[in-house]
């Protein structure tokens, strides 16, 4: 394995490193890794860092696929070209482009100017806008064309294009039987593996990186999905993450699976968006992450491609729809004046709306939106989301808060307006006696860099001695529940008799604000909150959790603790219905 260590100038962060490794005849990946966190984005929030994985095919021509963003082009452009002649470099291919894979692009230009790009046709129009005075040699993919390398390495295209990324591209090479798969099938995870050797490990990253990207546009991964179906892969080689290999059937088939349940579920959220710089996709992409935590679907429409036809078919099946747009000298892009034209023209006034959105200096069309739903008669289901140039990690919480809430108040409303199912025999007092389940009442209060969150938690129990450990019932649309994975920490504020903190932490929080406002605590040694005025807490360590329906049962190691009430007594929940808490 070949692998060099080379650091960031001027940074006194972690250093990133590069492998050049051979994984097939004739072909190579360029591991770009890093342990930093690149980007305040929901699918990279586990931090755990993550790998740009590059490709090269060697044959009687060579192509280069999916060069990394501006956080490798140094360390990337110096290791390569100690092992790839570029002056011979003929093909980059484009899995998708955007702003951030410009730099490595250019820098690859100026070392190949007779490199010919490989793109569809969205991301060829992005090129031209990105590099306005420079002349490109771009080869359109329209359909599944075929480019032969040479050495029985004849690549097929396969456009599987997204809302998200419209112009994406995967390829196929009948000579390693590799599906180069760009977005689909990767993880955020980094480390030694370049295959998913014991591939089950990735399990949770894999969900994770799906439930983040690719639930809001379940219906073209299955599309998607469908047309690898008949080649004869013996790899999944994705952007990020291991290489998929060992598990290539599996999380073929969890894809599928996932995708076919997001599909099937009855309320859909439409939202609406387009996004000049990406900052108000990343936007998008939070909130839709909240909304299918909840249990609601979400059919996500990128304006700038969509037809007219498509934006009034999600219109008219939605329960609730949110618009999302930037604002581009003081005004809305066209694409969302038309949407919207669309939508006031589509949906009927029960349905719930929303709106967010970016901007730079001004956020005159965001309000735009705004007037025009509430002059129509529309119920706006949150205050607007603002987010000036690239959002923070307070922002992106703040929006998966939104849309989870959104998402429930959706799901209340159905609840009022169905009517009252029958009982079955016995169920009632099935209810009743699972209710006389108690638990002891305890906060959880969690941080990840600048997010914290704390949730009000019944089903906490004891599970370990050795080591001593608990379990915690979560939730899947707790707003903490993205905060509670494998390695984060948090602290278990055991409460003590009395309805005071319990009261507080019953209330209804709006998305971002503070928890523990007006309260007494300090610091744990896990960085996390303790509340003073609690019986005794529990600094913990989530060590794995598991998928128990509505629920997510987390196993947290124990790593430290203190009485802080000698004489204090455990406050239980007691309910009357084991069907709610």
């Amino acid at each position: 394995m070949t692998n060099t260590l080379i650091p960031r100038l001027g940074s006194d962060a972690k250093p990133r490193d590069v492998q050049f490794i051979p994984i097939a005849l004739d072909t190579f990946i360029v591991r770009s890794r890093t342990w930093d966190r690149l980007k305040f984005e929901v699918e990279y929030s586990l931090q755990k860092g993550t790998t740009a994985n590059s490709y090269i095919i060697q044959a009687d021509k060579t192509a280069l696929f999916d060069p990394p963003g501006e956080s490798f082009t140094e360390n990337y452009l110096e290791y390569l070209q100690e092992r790839v002649d570029l002056t011979k470099l003929d093909y980059i291919i484009l899995g998708h482009f955007n702003a951030n894979r410009s730099v490595t692009i250019k820098a690859l230009l100026d070392l190949a100017p007779q490199v010919a790009l490989v793109c569809t046709n969205p991301a060829a129009i992005n090129l031209r806008a990105a590099f306005p005075e420079q002349e490109l040699n771009i080869m359109i993919v329209r359909g599944e064309e075929t480019l032969n390398l040479g050495k029985g390495h004849a690549l097929k295209f396969i456009a599987t294009p997204t809302p998200r990324w419209p112009d994406q591209l995967c390829t196929y090479d009948p000579q390693t039987r590799i599906v180069f798969t760009d977005k689909l099938f990767g993880a955020h995870v980094c480390g030694d593996q370049v295959f998913d050797e014991g591939w089950s490990v990735y399990s949770e990253d894999r969900r994770y990186y799906y439930d983040s990207l690719h639930a809001s546009q379940a219906k073209q991964v299955l599309a998607a999905i469908d047309k690898f179906a008949d080649l004869p892969a013996a790899f999944y080689a994705p952007g990020h993450g291991p290489i998929v290999r060992y598990g290539l059937h599996e999380l073929s088939n969890l894809y599928r699976e996932w995708s076919q349940q997001q599909n099937s579920k009855d309320l859909t959220v439409a939202l609406i968006y387009a996004s000049a710089y990406g900052n108000t996709a990343t936007l998008a992409q939070a909130i839709a992450k909240g909304i299918t935590r909840a249990g609601v679907a979400v059919e996500s429409i990128n304006c700038e491609f969509a037809e007219p036809g498509e934006i009034k078919e999600a219109i008219e099946k939605c329960a609730g729809f949110i618009i999302g747009t930037p604002t581009l000298a003081g005004h809305a892009p066209t694409q969302i004046q038309t949407a919207l034209g669309i939508v006031l023209s589509t949906a009927t006034k029960s349905k719930l709306a929303g709106v967010f959105g970016s901007f730079g200096w001004s956020g005159e069309a965001i309000d735009l939106v705004e007037n025009k739903l509430k002059d129509a008669g529309y119920r706006i289901g949150f205050e607007p989301i603002r987010a000036k140039f690239k959002p923070t990690a307070a922002t992106i919480h703040e929006c998966t808060e939104t849309g989870t809430d959104f998402a429930q108040a959706l799901i209340r409303s159905q609840k009022l307006r169905a009517p009252k199912p029958q009982l079955a025999a016995g169920s009632d007092r099935t209810e009743q006696a699972v209710g006389r389940l108690v638990g002891s009442l305890c906060v959880v209060s969690a941080k990840r860099e600048d997010v914290t969150s704390a949730m009000l938690a019944s089903w906490v129990s004891q599970a370990t001695f050795n080591p001593p450990g608990v379990t915690i019932a979560v939730a899947k649309d707790r707003s903490i529940e993205s905060l509670m994975y494998a390695g984060d920490k948090f602290v278990l504020n055991i409460l003590a008799e009395g309805r005071q903190l319990r009261k507080y932490f019953m209330k209804n929080f709006a998305p971002g604000e503070d928890r523990f406002s007006g309260l007494e605590t300090m610091e744990a040694s896990n960085g996390c909150l303790v509340l003073t005025d609690a019986l005794a807490y529990l600094e913990c360590k989530v060590i794995s959790r598991m998928e128990c329906g509505d629920h997510w049962v987390v196993y947290a190691a124990i790593d430290n603790g203190h009485l802080l009430k000698n004489d204090g007594v455990t406050a239980v929940h007691y309910r009357k219905s084991g069907t709610h808490y």
